[in-house]
């Protein structure tokens, strides 16, 4: 299944993706949170949708395409997954994942405008594919890792590099920022992607390749980090495990390139859709 949420922040209807075309299924009665996961949601939206193929309304294109999940409890992302991107920043191949998190109020819909922060001069783009929980998972081994997967879903890992790399502290402070989550379009489960280890992903910034990588790339893959990040915390239903960028980000470049006002994002993976987004000067809310 595909599955999506739509309609205006706070206000936002459930529905499904079928054959390319997005229906409501807000009838359902359950958002796609965490309890909805944790319940078995999945198979019982499946029957659902089975059952009332027929009758499901069409979403309008002009609607608003939200998170395909509701706020999770947390988003955990993997840094310097991907050996062209390490080399690119300088950095060393890890030992092992490195791991930090983006605020749950970073979370957007996948063209949403992306807002540069208030005093922010290095705001750059990441293209990722990230993973979202299934059923609540403590050290788990990793020949279990793929049993607590619900599905999968396109990341753009916004973030500031200034605030990540120059300020003392963690990596957290250029990653949380409002508007640094792009998920969706969609949701999808395992089945309707192929080959996990092999999907396409890229990027563009005002229609100029920045980014053009796999997934046959990554150095830690999904089942070892789902069973990684469970060693070193709970994961719950609905929790988002993002997994690296490759090459191509603003900061690899010499001179380092970065994102401004009026600049126009677009990403994509295979089988997940694509996302696009506005990039806007900073404003209070």
């Amino acid at each position: 299944m595909k599955l999506i949420r739509y309609g205006q922040p706070g206000q936002e209807r459930t529905g499904v993706q079928l054959d390319g075309v997005n229906y409501d299924t807000s009838a359902f009665g359950s958002d796609y949170n965490e309890q909805f996961f944790e319940r078995g949601g999945l198979a019982s939206l499946e029957a659902y949708v089975a059952a009332h193929r027929q009758e499901l309304q069409t979403i309008g294109d002009d609607e608003r395409l939200a998170s395909p999940i509701a706020r999770p409890s947390k988003i955990v992302c993997i840094g310097l997954n991907y050996a062209d991107h390490a080399k690119e920043t300088g950095a060393a191949l890890p030992p092992e994942p490195v791991i930090f998190m983006k605020s749950t109020t970073s979370l957007t819909g996948p063209n949403d405008n992306i807002m540069i922060p208030k005093n922010s001069v290095k705001t750059d783009w990441e293209v990722e594919l990230a993973i979202v929980i299934g059923k609540k998972a403590s050290y788990i081994e990793e020949a279990e890792a793929n049993d607590y997967i619900a599905g999968y879903v396109l990341h753009n890992d916004v973030s500031e590099r200034e605030f990540q790399l120059e300020r003392n502290g963690t990596w957290d402070k250029g990653k949380g920022c409002d508007t640094f989550a792009p998920l969706g379009p969609v949701l999808a489960t395992a089945d309707e992607l192929g080959d996990l280890d092999n999907l396409r992903l890229w990027l563009t910034v005002n229609g100029k390749k920045m980014q053009d990588g796999t997934t046959a790339n990554l150095i830690f893959k999904i089942p070892y980090l789902v069973s990684y990040v469970s060693q070193f915390m709970t994961l719950l239903p609905g929790d988002v495990i993002s997994t690296g960028t490759p090459a191509g980000v603003g900061l690899g470049f010499n001179p380092p390139v970065y994102l401004k006002p009026g600049d126009v994002v677009e990403l994509g993976i295979d089988g997940l859709g694509t996302q696009k987004q506005q990039v806007v000067a900073y404003t209070k809310s």
